[in-house]
């Protein structure tokens, strides 16, 4: 048997494989009968890796049947046909330790045990190195070390200390990061840590954000080896020596691409704001009291207990662009932030307030108001917090009145009893309105209308109110400037984890007729109502899924008032007892209904759409989902109606009852909303049980389920042009944002690979002409009119990412007829005529001026109305607030935050221009701009967004949101002219633009635009082809951005 036979020995049985594909394996798969395979290319930048391990295992097979010397004639002859210069000495020898003779204190080095090649697993057991004992061993030769433990204990560290000392004297750094997790730390440690051991050590106070639970060694050398231990033991004695602890050991050499993830996602940690340096003088008394706070022998955890500045977590600080994104970018100022109580609304608002003062550069006035004492006096509480202020703002309730009147915290009772007419209506610069959705009663709306602040911000849980009124289309024209995503307040620990079971209810709702886009509902409630089976089901259900149902606190969202009437009964009949309420049930019949629920006297409420909003029970620990939703929102209201927090509640438990539906039913619309992906990946992570999803959150489908929601969703990714066509022609809708506010699709349903545009949809649909109007004038300059239209609107999707107000502007007003020529435009309108020009054609398109190419555009009506529609639709979808660039490029109409086409880039730029003789259609990962002293730093996240694969992940991340670590090309050393521009840019006087995306191609397979980070600045490298640089940013990175690229996030 030759080695190729004996590599792919294994069996071929049913099961999952990652197998290189040789001639043997070909051959015994052509042989194979009865199985389905799944085959893959490996994706160019996978290879090396993939074929270096093959080819490992064939030479080492091959070795371990050689003599001695026969090992080293071949290790010799497979070096020198892959052009390495060195040959394996006979013997062969390993050079295990290298010191200098002349050192005045020579280090002692000891080896661990575990070859520093090599990874193992250590548990503690007789046979295994003692932990202790390796991590002394590790210490006496590490040139750097850093520490990742979620809490420290003096007997575990003295453990240490001869080592910790010997590295202090020898100038070794030392970094350590813990938390005051359980209030298990001891100061004494910390203190010797920074004090004996010259260590610096950064602490995170804020557990129950940041979950930091690690426990990790990291042993840099300079010579290569590093070295490092991840696995259960904290630094406490137990845990180091005789602990039924499990570590692994891992090694430079043998997990390359698991030491850098461990390296650079420390890195992040130590740049992130929520860990925060430790020094024993001053922060001492700080410690004592969070470790007694997080040990719970104090009740104490009102915000700012710390005594830290009050930092914004991500899911805040991505709202905040938002709200700055809305009033620079849309000039709006009145703005609904809608998040779930609980959850931090009003330290947003103070922090955005705190925002809004520095714009302005003065002390801006301020009412906050709300209804009740007990929500003011906590807001100004907060508000000093932020602010560092305890003396700011005066309370306006029960009595209490403002005297100086610049920042009032007022109960809307007082102002109204106080009258309105004796404020001036410009006397507050910036009003905030707690819980807005009270905003339609007659007290609130007469504030509102009467004051004139600058900026009117709304904060609530929901906008829409119980008797259907939704204030943000009352005051805010339909939109909601920042809302907190169901998986942000997840991920943040701010709502209790889901676990949700969607269990097959045997009941087929295909012959029941669809209306407007839904079943008839009268038509359903039948079906449903008096269905006793399923009843029986449901029933049967909910006993397996939770502990105790006279325990649980739930609400069962039915189709009609009938149904929900019928399901108390069956219920109350079964032993849980239950209520219907409905819109008819008094305001005293509901309360009721709540406080028993509350109380267990009743275990569950069922109701129609009464509590889809307005609904604020943290108790309830139960949905129900007893009816087909296929709207993202209402689903997504009533999953909301049980993640509120709530002592005695760890998870909330959720059962969706599914039938067979009909083929227009879309369960991708509520999945999609449920696990944050695009529609294209729902059929493979539904398939495997959505692993993705924030941690403690399950998704669980039983085998009829799956199969009825995987064919549903299979069918909508079947969306053919023709289907389109036939439901825009159903819908009689020509303006593209009326069709998907309609029909619940997105932009991408529209602009896909196929190159389809809305003008050639609607057209098809029959809803406009096939014949344009400026036909005689495409005829004029000798264009086919249809098929050059056609091929123009085919590259409408190159502009779907325009999200700056300027540019969107500068290429609507380019695309008039009446355009001035280019050599009348100002200079920065010129540079946005190439941009233009360039988006359209990056290698020139053969025209000779930029107006032969804009004439081209302007020529196509369509065209043009489409390009502008795009244009809005993006400055209005903006999330980010763009900036523009520093002094030496403040020429260049290119913003830090926007986003934009490759061509755009290199337009605006001057990489390539039609006075050069030159294009844009350059590739390469850096372009050199020479006519704006630039380098373009063009860098794609994901390498192989296909596949989760750590060797091609780590090469360009964020470090920080104002850090990131990028590589140069293969071929550029320090010494190279381009080495020496980026690493001694003030000699050089030249600019770095930093440009990222997540991936080349979305998964529909168009490709990504790029986001504008910024300029950057030099800060640290090491290596050489390629050198790895870390640049700091002029401006922090938007968070969207930042979770993409950081390590952390992946």
């Amino acid at each position: 048997m030759d080695i190729g036979e004996e590599l792919n020995t294994f069996d071929l049985g049913e099961g999952i494989f990652e197998i290189l594909i040789t001639d043997h394996l070909a051959g015994r798969l052509q042989a194979l009968s009865g199985y389905k395979r799944t085959v893959e290319p490996i994706v160019p930048e996978n290879a090396p890796g993939e074929l270096a391990r093959f080819l490992g295992r064939a030479i080492e097979k091959r070795l371990g049947a050689l003599t001695p010397d026969q090992m080293i004639d071949l290790s010799n002859q497979i070096l020198d046909m892959v052009g390495h210069s060195q040959d394996v000495l006979p013997g062969p020898k390993k050079l295990l330790e290298l010191q200098r003779d002349d050192a005045i204190r020579m280090r002692s080095f000891k080896r661990p045990q575990t070859s520093l090649s090599s990874a193992a697993l250590l548990t503690n057991s007789r046979e295994d190195p003692q932990l202790a004992a390796e991590l002394r061993a590790e210490l006496s030769s590490a040139d750097r070390v850093d520490l990742l433990c979620a809490f420290i204990k003096w007997e575990g560290l003295r453990l240490l200390s001869d080592s910790l000392e010997t590295l202090k004297d020898y100038g070794i750094p030392i970094r350590v990061i813990t938390t005051t997790y359980m209030g298990a730390t001891q100061r004494h440690a910390i203190d010797e840590l920074v004090r004996r051991f010259g260590a610096e050590v950064r602490i995170n106070y804020e557990t129950n954000a940041t979950r930091l639970h690690a426990k990790a060694w990291m042993f840099h050398r300079n010579s290569g080896f590093d070295t490092a231990y991840v696995g259960s033991s904290n630094l406490s004695r137990p845990a180091l020596l005789d602990g039924l602890e499990w570590n692994v050991r891992l090694s430079g050499v043998a997990t390359p691409s698991l030491l850098q993830k461990f390296s650079m996602t420390f890195d992040s940690y130590w740049e992130d704001d929520a860990f925060v340096p430790y020094d024993p003088d001053t922060d001492a008394e700080r410690l004592d009291a969070a470790l007694k706070r997080a040990g719970g022998t104090t009740a104490e955890r009102m915000l700012g207990s710390t005594g830290l500045e009050v930092l914004p977590l991500l899911h805040q600080k991505e709202m905040l662009e938002e709200l700055e994104a809305a009033r620079t970018n849309r000039n709006e100022h009145r703005n609904l932030v809608v998040a779930a109580t609980g959850t931090g609304k009003t330290v947003l608002a103070a922090l955005d307030y705190e925002r809004l003062c520095e714009a302005a550069g003065r002390d801006l006035t301020l009412l906050f108001v709300a209804h009740r004492k007990e929500i003011l006096e906590q807001s100004l509480k907060t508000y000093r917090k932020v602010l560092g202020k305890g003396s700011f703002g005066e309370m306006f309730v029960d009595g209490q009145k403002p005297e100086a009147w610049k920042h009032v915290f007022a109960s809307i009772q007082s102002l109204a009893a106080f009258g309105l007419s004796r404020i001036d209506p410009q006397a507050f610069d910036v009003v905030v309105i707690d819980e807005f959705h009270h905003a339609e009663a007659s007290s609130y709306r007469k504030l509102i209308e009467h004051l004139k602040p600058i900026e009117l911000l709304g904060l609530t849980a929901t906008p829409e109110r119980g008797d259907g009124v939704n204030v943000a289309d009352t005051y805010f024209g339909g939109r909601i400037a920042a809302e907190l995503r169901l998986w942000d307040a997840l991920d943040a620990d701010l709502l209790v984890p889901f676990h949700y079971f969607g269990v097959a209810d045997d009941v087929d709702l295909t012959a029941i007729e669809w209306k407007r886009g839904s079943y008839d509902l009268e038509q359903l409630s039948n079906v449903y109502t008096g269905n006793d089976m399923r009843a029986l089901k449901i029933i049967n259900e909910l006993r397996d899924k939770v502990v105790s149902t006279s325990a649980m606190r739930a609400l069962g969202f039915c189709v009609s008032v009938q149904h929900a009437h019928y399901m108390a009964k069956v219920f109350n009949e079964a032993g849980i007892p239950s209520v219907a309420v409905s819109g008819i049930s008094s305001t005293e019949e509901r309360e009721g209904a709540l406080a028993k629920l509350r109380a267990r006297e009743l275990n569950c409420i069922f109701a129609v759409d009464l509590f889809n909003e307005g609904l604020d029970v943290p108790e309830i620990d139960t949905i129900l989902l007893l009816r087909p939703t296929q709207s993202s929102t209402i689903f997504l209201q009533q999953l909301g109606r049980g993640l509120r927090r709530a002592d005695d509640k760890a998870v909330l438990t959720v059962l969706d009852f599914i039938g067979q539906q009909r083929r227009e039913f879309r369960f991708d619309v509520k999945f999609r909303a449920l696990l944050d992906v695009p529609r294209k990946k729902l059929e493979h992570i539904i398939d495997d049980g959505a692993p993705g999803l924030p941690s403690g959150c399950q998704l669980m489908l039983d085998r009829v389920a799956r199969a009825i929601v995987l064919e549903n969703i299979r069918s909508q990714l079947k969306l053919t042009k023709p289907a389109l066509v036939n439901e825009i022609k159903s819908h009689g809708l020509t303006a593209m944002d009326d069709y998907l506010a309609a029909s619940g699709r997105d932009v991408k349903d529209i602009y896909r690979k196929t190159g389809d545009s809305w003008t050639e949809l609607v057209r098809r649909a029959g809803l406009i002409s096939s014949r344009s109007p400026w036909e005689e004038e495409l005829n004029r300059i000798g264009v086919d009119q249809l098929n050059e239209e056609h091929e123009l609107l085919k590259r409408v999707t190159r502009f779907l990412h325009v999200d700056d107000a300027e540019r969107a502007d500068a290429y609507s007003a380019l695309l008039s007829t009446s355009a001035p020529r280019y050599a009348d435009l100002e200079p920065r309108v010129q540079i946005f005529a190439r941009m233009l020009f360039y988006t359209f054609w990056d290698n020139g398109g053969g025209f000779e001026t930029y107006d032969q190419g804009l004439d081209r555009i302007r020529a196509n009506g369509y065209l043009v109305e489409e390009l502008r529609a795009a244009f809005a639709r993006g400055v209005d979808r903006g999330a980010h607030a763009p900036r523009g660039l520093p002094l030496g490029l403040q020429h260049i109409p290119l913003y830090s935050h926007a986003t934009y086409w490759r061509s755009e880039i290199l337009a605006a730029l001057e990489y390539g221009s039609l006075e050069l003789g030159k294009g844009v259609n350059h590739r390469e990962g850096v372009a050199w701009c020479s006519q704006a002293n630039t380098d373009a730093l063009f860098v794609t996240l994901d390498k192989d967004e296909s596949v989760h694969n750590p060797n091609t992940l780590y090469k360009d991340y964020a470090i920080s949101p104002q850090l990131f670590h990028w590589e140069s090309q293969n071929a550029t050393s320090p010494t190279s002219p381009t080495g020496k521009r980026y690493l001694n840019r003030k000699e050089h006087a030249s600019h770095i633009l930093l440009f990222t995306r997540d991936a080349a191609r979305d998964i529909d397979g168009l490709v990504l635009p790029f986001t504008c980070l910024g300029t950057v600045d030099y800060v640290k490298h090491e290596g050489s082809k390629p050198i790895a640089i870390t640049w700091k940013l002029h401006r922090e990175m938007p968070v969207s951005v930042f979770t993409s690229a950081n390590a952390v996030a992946r």
